[in-house]
């Protein structure tokens, strides 16, 4: 199964999205490379050069999409709410592309292999991206994916 499918049903697992977005909008993580880290069984050698391709494609394309399509979230006064929402759905769009576009890139960067058990690799991601998540929060994830 590749990347992006496993990742999409891994999502919609019973909590999986509320620990990602935790893991992302309180602890500054990526949650194509821990989803990845997961499905690749990362290890801390595995996840640096990952966390380094992450860095750089969240930088140039995911986090700046992510920041317009929040802002159009609230209302624009001389903006219909109709066409601000159509807007925002082609931001979103586009967002997601470049998730998808990353999660193959990790992909072919390392592919899948029996190597960490899902709490270790999530530890190998999170610390490779920058400062490590708290174990719980990285808990929650393994635990919504397993």
């Amino acid at each position: 199964m590749s990347l992006w499918d496993w990742a999409v049903a891994a999502y919609a697992r019973p909590g999986a999205a509320e620990a990602c977005l935790t893991l992302q909008d309180d602890y500054a993580q990526n949650t194509c490379l821990l989803l990845w880290a997961v499905w690749a069984g990362a290890t801390p050698e595995t996840a640096g050069p990952a966390a380094d391709l992450a860095r750089a494609w969240d930088a140039a394309t995911v986090t700046p999409l992510r920041e317009v399509r929040r802002a159009l979230k609230g209302e624009f006064a001389a903006v219909p709410d109709l066409d601000r929402e159509r807007l925002r759905g082609a931001v979103k769009a586009a967002e997601l592309q470049s998730e998808r576009l990353l999660l193959e890139a990790l992909e072919r960067l390392c592919p899948q292999a029996a190597g960490s058990a899902p709490l270790d690799a999530l530890t190998a991601a999170s610390a490779a991206w920058g400062a490590p998540a708290p174990r719980p929060a990285l808990a929650a994830l393994a635990a919504a994916l397993q």
